[in-house]
């Protein structure tokens, strides 16, 4: 889709970023022009008005930044898009994954209309010997390589001990496939970070990245720094947790192809909203969308090797070797486990609240 062009490229193209729209001129005028010296030269009349079909469709492919909606996942449409893991939490949380229809019937899950809801129970007490809170985390049947995937979320889980997450991996040979994490944070800690995760050989420069969030950790080996990953953490602190909640809530997006990882963060109530992205548009500009939150390049990682095709996670743990071992620094009471065990009201507001799940290709 984002194929470099046939013609000899014009030198101030740069290959996969998108150019400003002054070097794209100059690019088409210099594709034309190369088409049109063939007129006057002796090549077969044919082969000329091939090379002119060749120029035309070549320039479309470097101005569009474009992509076609292939999947619009509203309400009920969750629940065939995705399939419900009932696994133990990798992360070793406070929770028990729950199959799709216990989901429905302990009102874990819910959809009407475009809403959708996934959340953890919040009406049980628990013991220490028993399972954990009853919980959901769902993964896409289908898989992606280059897309964008916008998330129009009105709430997402808050309280002390969560640990929510939308995310991207493929399923087997982690952390080799590589990991993008859109969404993720624990205990209401604003503001969210974006985070790659891979094997070995991915890093990403100190300087130079065009995006509005403040660098983390370069090395993206998940086998080294406690797994934390190269991080992005986001600018905006109505990016996750309470603060979001009672904004309303807003927009997230990916952008991933073999040049870059970027994710957008736009708030309910912004004026910088694209109207492709509010309006749940059949086609998207991603040159429209201004300065991402976090810019991922590919100068310091082979993406394409770093990164198989990914299903999309949405997942709600508890505790855990995240929410769990940070807890006693985020201000809230108890240990965690205890506070899971003992408080199930405190988990009324857990839950995720989706307006639209949106991929494009």
């Amino acid at each position: 889709m984002h194929t470099t062009a046939n013609c000899q490229r014009n030198p101030l193209v740069s290959v996969g970023e998108r150019s400003s729209q002054w070097h794209r001129l100059e690019y088409k005028r210099s594709c034309v022009r190369r088409s049109e010296s063939l007129v006057y030269s002796k090549m077969p009349r044919y082969l000329c008005i091939l090379a002119y079909i060749a120029c035309f469709f070549s320039v479309t492919r470097v101005l569009g930044a474009t992509y076609s909606l292939s999947d619009n996942v509203l309400g009920n449409g969750f629940y065939d898009a995705f399939k419900w893991e009932t696994i133990d939490d990798p992360t070793h949380g406070r929770v028990k994954y729950v199959d799709q229809g216990t989901s429905r019937s302990q009102n874990l899950t819910y959809a009407s209309g475009d809403t959708f809801i996934l959340r953890t129970d919040f009406k049980t007490y628990l013991n220490n010997g028993e399972p954990g809170r009853q919980s959901v985390r769902i993964i896409s049947k289908r898989t992606y390589t280059t897309h964008v995937a916008v998330f129009d979320v009105r709430h997402m889980p808050q309280g002390c001990g969560t640990w929510p997450a939308i995310w991207e991996t493929a399923e087997g040979n982690w952390p080799y496939s590589g990991e993008v994490d859109i969404v993720e944070g624990v205990n209401d800690q604003a503001p969210n970070a974006a985070s790659l995760h891979t094997g070995p050989g991915c890093s990403m420069p100190p300087a130079g990245r065009d995006q509005t969030g403040t660098n983390g950790q370069l090395d993206c080996n998940a086998l080294v720094n406690g797994n934390t990953g190269c991080g992005v953490t986001l600018s905006e602190r109505n990016s996750y947790g309470p603060s979001f909640n009672n904004n309303g809530g807003g927009w997230y997006a990916l952008e991933r192809n073999n040049n870059f990882i970027k994710v957008w963060f736009w708030p309910r109530n912004s004026g910088s909203v694209p109207s492709d992205v509010r309006n749940g548009a059949q086609r998207i500009n991603t040159d429209g969308w201004g300065t991402p939150a976090a810019h991922f390049p590919n100068t310091q990682c082979n993406i394409a090797q770093h990164f198989d095709a990914h299903s999309i996670i949405i997942n709600l743990t508890l505790c855990g070797d995240w929410a769990g071992n940070v807890y006693e620094q985020s201000g809230c009471p108890s240990s965690c486990v205890d506070y899971v065990n003992n408080n199930p009201s405190g988990f009324r507001d857990a839950y995720f609240d989706f307006a639209a799940m949106r991929v494009y290709q």
